[in-house]
């Protein structure tokens, strides 16, 4: 009996990891998806890419996914939340700006006339989010933006920005990363605005976010070396620019690219291209009851030109409504 015991002692580290793996593989990783093909389908590629063996399996250093950040991590209605952050400074900043009551799209903003101000279009818009987002040190700015989305709140739900996030993207990032994959954030919204949350909402630390920026300067002000912001675009993260971005800022090509816009397209396209096992899903937003439902002819997050790719190319495309058994974890 003294020898069955000591056996057993022996084999117990043994028997409890066999327990604990084949707890790991019987768990759902993805419970706030549908079980079906879109479900599947992103399963079915992890299992390809990660088992040794495969004959598409990808060393570990290799498996980057990256994924867009508006309307497909968070949502983006009724407008971008990085514009709704410029316009709340817009009217932080008015005391010192006297001039805006006379200039465009400011005097419109100022006088509650969001829509006059925004028919000017993308260069009204890049007006207010380049003058709200300068003038200031990057240290400033970071601070500013951590206040902002500390307390500020979604128009329609009365959430938090950072409660707005989706959780089956939530679930899928954890679920990449525990099976080795390195996961990026390749957004056109500005880079240094994501930093400051991604690594605490998304678990993406601000090293691994790419997004538009606008110039920078370095200059020693009362002896401290300082970086200040300046109103001038570098660069657009967006369209064609994605994938040069993620080229410059990676090195690496990604084999999994998530979007929901005609913005992602490129990116989707550069990174689905073979050789060897790629991975590509767009987020099409069908559920007006429990967030909003737009693709084709939306002026936010159009998916046009990318669905009708998607189609051709086999590519996945979730329809929430179905798809997702949760958007927001705040759901009931």
């Amino acid at each position: 009996m003294t020898s069955f015991i000591r056996v057993v002692k022996n084999l117990l580290p043994v028997i409890l990891l066999v327990v604990v793996a084949s707890s790991a593989q019987g768990a759902d990783a993805l419970p706030s998806w549908s079980e079906g093909k879109t479900k599947q389908s992103i399963v079915a590629f992890v299992e390809r890419v990660t088992a040794e063996g495969s004959a598409d399996f990808v060393p570990v250093p290799e498996r980057i996914a990256v994924f867009d950040n508006d309307g497909t991590l968070w949502a983006e209605q009724p407008m971008y939340f990085q514009l709704l952050f410029a316009l709340d400074r817009v009217k932080v900043l008015a005391p010192q700006h006297p001039e805006w009551t006379s200039k465009e799209p400011f005097a419109s903003l100022l006088k509650g006339d969001l829509k006059g101000a925004l028919a000017g279009g993308e260069p009204a818009i890049m007006q207010i989010v380049m003058t709200t987002h300068s003038g200031m040190t990057t240290a400033e700015f970071d601070q500013i933006v951590r206040d902002w989305i500390a307390t500020a709140k979604h128009p329609k739900t009365g959430q938090l920005y950072t409660k707005m996030i989706y959780q089956p993207m939530l679930e899928l990032l954890a679920y990449l990363r525990a099976n080795g994959f390195k996961t990026f954030i390749a957004s056109g919204g500005g880079v240094d605005f994501m930093r400051v949350f991604s690594e605490e909402i998304y678990g993406i630390p601000p090293e691994q976010v790419i997004g538009s920026s606008g110039k920078t300067n370095f200059e020693v002000r009362g002896g401290t070396p300082l970086l200040m912001r300046l109103a001038e675009i570098n660069f657009i993260d967006d369209k064609a620019g994605k994938p040069v971005a993620i080229h410059q800022h990676i090195g690496r090509r990604p084999i999994a690219a998530f979007g929901n816009s005609d913005g992602d397209l490129q990116m989707l396209q550069w990174t689905c291209s073979p050789p060897g096992p790629r991975f590509c899903l767009f987020v099409r937003h069908t559920d007006a009851d429990r967030e909003w439902a737009y693709d084709r002819a939306s002026s936010i997050g159009r998916l046009d030109k990318g669905l009708d790719e998607a189609l051709n190319m086999n590519w996945t495309v979730v329809d929430m409504k179905t798809d997702w058994t949760k958007v927001f974890a705040f759901e009931q």
